[in-house]
């Protein structure tokens, strides 16, 4: 006899979304493709360790990571119960059997046709990204059939097909126009082109087994207190929360066709699960509601020097200078950065990630409305 209980449990798996009746996904590994936002090292590796106090709250040292702490691609590995992940450019004490961060701060979709010292914008762009994914896909099953230790520390064959792919990048490329002098529209003409590269990309994992993305849009750059202080702002353009407009328009219109690139993935793509995140609007409602959530000031760095925002570009983040045959750190950090939004003025603190990851680790951001822990499952739209 059917009791009440079953007959619940067959209504609810009626409902439209499907969400309830999923089964969690066990995810053996995170590979991670981005920029600042989400690297865990890769810059550093490459380039020079991020001074302290990048890492203070957390790590109590630097590791590799443009914050005080932890970032959000740190908070959806612990959510998914996998080790932090190590960047796939350092070679020092690197565990990549439960996944690869590509992403490195600087990164743009598409190759900058300026060097990084000219710019500031990393040369691993995201097609270089994909090139060392492949690599490694390849790489890591020659290593691991050779049986020696270094096997031990890569994924095995079929995690390949059921680990997360988690990307974050197109803040940089938006800026990189502006840099540049272009107009607003002149920027947003060559979005289409950014989308298309994304696309290539995501298209190329698929083909070496990937099947589940988690896909953040890009956040509101004309909050970031970097952007208002580097380009001429007018009043006019300041909306009710005290961001440039201008520049938010620019990232809504990123969004806006990023979401359409992801429908269009998911017909092409009939394995795949594709999660469109909307960190723009989760970001944005912290800047716009800090103070009530518990922040002070959500433009005011909490490390830097001086300015509007306690943000120079030429004095960042734990930049020393010599006085009197010493050595001094002349951009510290603020005496709390629990109750600020923004670390640098580029980047958020660690507080801020976490308040934005648990947002939207539930699935309340994202189309479908599906959480992290089953983001493994296709659900029909």
């Amino acid at each position: 006899m059917v009791n009440f209980t079953q007959i619940l449990i067959l209504l609810l798996c009626l409902v439209p979304t499907q969400i309830l009746c999923l089964s969690s996904c066990h995810f053996p590994a995170i590979f991670n493709f981005g920029d600042s936002n989400s690297d865990t090292g890769g810059l550093s590796a490459a380039f020079g360790q991020a001074p302290y106090p990048h890492g203070e709250t957390f790590f109590h040292a630097p590791a590799g990571r443009f914050s005080d702490g932890r970032l959000i691609i740190d908070f959806i590995a612990e959510g998914l119960d996998l080790p932090y992940l190590s960047a796939f450019l350092d070679s020092i004490g690197s565990n990549f059997s439960h996944g690869a961060n590509f992403a490195t701060a600087g990164s743009t979709i598409r190759p900058q046709n300026t060097t990084m010292a000219q710019s500031g914008y990393s040369p691993i762009s995201l097609d270089v990204q994909g090139v060392q994914f492949s690599d490694f896909h390849s790489r890591s099953q020659i290593i691991r059939q050779k049986g020696n230790i270094f096997g031990q520390l890569l994924p095995e064959e079929e995690d390949f097909s059921q680990s997360l792919y988690a990307f974050d990048i197109g803040q940089n490329d938006l800026i990189a126009g502006y840099k540049l002098n272009m107009s607003t529209e002149q920027v947003k003409a060559y979005v289409p082109d950014l989308l298309s590269q994304l696309s290539n990309v995501i298209k190329k994992i698929y083909t070496k087994g990937g099947r589940s993305f988690w896909i953040h849009n890009t956040g509101p750059v004309g909050c970031l207190p970097y952007v208002m202080d580097r380009f001429f702002v007018t009043a006019a353009q300041i909306d009710k929360y005290g961001c440039a407009n201008p520049f938010n328009e620019v990232s809504k219109y990123f969004n806006l066709l990023l979401k359409k690139t992801v429908v269009q993935l998911r017909k092409e793509l009939p394995l795949a699960a594709i999660a469109y995140v909307d960190v723009y609007m989760v970001k944005y409602s912290l800047i716009g509601h800090a103070k009530k959530l518990g922040f002070e000031n959500p433009f005011l760095a909490c490390c830097g020097h001086g300015g509007k925002y306690n943000y120079n570009r030429f004095i960042k983040c734990g930049s020393k200078k010599v006085v009197n045959g010493k050595e001094i750190v002349i951009a510290q950090s603020c005496k709390d950065p629990s109750v600020r939004v923004s670390w640098d003025g580029t980047h958020f603190t660690e507080a801020a990630n976490k308040w934005i990851f648990d947002q939207i680790v539930d699935g309340s951001f994202s189309d479908p409305p599906i959480p992290l822990n089953l983001a493994c499952n296709r659900v029909n739209h």
